[in-house]
């Protein structure tokens, strides 16, 4: 029977949950960066979307951009968008030439069917090519809550494969999840992949700060979190879908939920777990709520 956690203990793992959090982009981004950046920790890992209406230039623009300003750049590689092998190189190539190739996160992109030799990421890590170009760590996806479009066994399997593969290449792996909104199947889908031996950093998706309607719009259009869930941790109600809400509650319950799970140690044995920030509601607007949750856990 898990130990019922203090309030102490509860906000101590509140804050280290939170510590070395990382943030998401997008290629149009750059400015809201810029205004953001004294807001944001130095070497605070921002990873740069790879999507359809973003072009090479923007990509490996924003990845430069987060370097510069003094930030870690994880760019993203959209398997089923890469039109080629040699596309694949160019980008690597550019984003080596900007400093920003040593850590990316490989997806399989929104395509329903390949657009060019790579069906998903773990074709992408397969072809040996990464580390040509520098890459020393690669982020994969989890899916803690499931995917409307993909069975749970399947997701299970490609995540010990992927997990496995970048191991046998001596590559370093960390997984970012799709962001959620219920607490529990994120930790019961941690412990499962522990228990199945997989030790690399899970870094949670959660919603940054957004307005309500935004925040529902998104968890039907990925299929995470019924309704109920997301007003019970994020404290609104459906009556009132005016104004922003924030994740203080998600973490807050996530962090307990978790220090109960192995209580006194680091939440779950094996790689670190943290929370990775969706920006829906800007970059600027997600940096000032962690400053201020911080503060009033500490």
């Amino acid at each position: 029977m898990a130990t019922r956690s203090t309030p102490a203990i509860n906000r101590a793992a509140s804050l280290e949950l939170i510590h070395d959090f990382s943030l998401e982009m997008t290629g149009k981004d750059i400015p809201a960066l810029t205004e953001a950046q004294g807001h944001i920790p130095p070497g605070t890992r921002i990873n740069v979307t790879f999507l359809g209406n973003e072009d090479l230039e923007m990509r490996v623009a924003a990845a430069r951009a987060v370097r510069d300003l003094g930030f870690v750049p994880i760019p993203h590689i959209s398997a089923r968008r890469l039109k080629s092998q040699a596309q694949l190189e160019e980008f690597l190539g550019r984003l080596q030439d900007v400093g920003a190739s040593e850590h990316v996160f490989a997806v399989g992109g929104d395509p329903a069917a390949p657009e060019g030799p790579y069906e998903d990421s773990l074709a992408v890590i397969r072809s040996g090519i990464l580390q040509q170009y520098g890459v020393r760590e690669v982020g994969i996806g989890g899916y803690p809550e499931g995917h409307p479009d993909i069975p749970k066994q399947v997701l299970s399997r490609a995540l010990t494969d992927k997990t496995a593969a970048l191991a046998e290449q001596g590559l370093g792996a960390v997984i970012l999840t799709q962001f959620a909104f219920d607490t529990d199947p994120v930790a019961d889908w941690i412990d499962a992949i522990r228990s199945g031996g997989i030790n690399a950093p899970v870094r949670v998706g959660t919603p940054g700060p957004a307005g309500i309607k935004r925040l529902l719009g998104f968890a039907r259009r990925f299929g995470v979190g019924a309704n109920a869930m997301i007003v019970k941790k994020y404290g609104f109600s459906l009556t009132n879908l005016m104004g922003d809400a924030g994740p203080d509650r998600f973490v807050t319950d996530l962090a307990a939920v978790l220090a109960e799970h192995t209580p006194g140690q680091q939440p779950h044995i094996g790689g670190r777990v943290g929370l990775h920030f969706y920006t829906f509601g800007g970059l600027l607007a997600t940096a000032d709520w962690v400053r201020q949750f911080i503060a009033e856990q500490g």
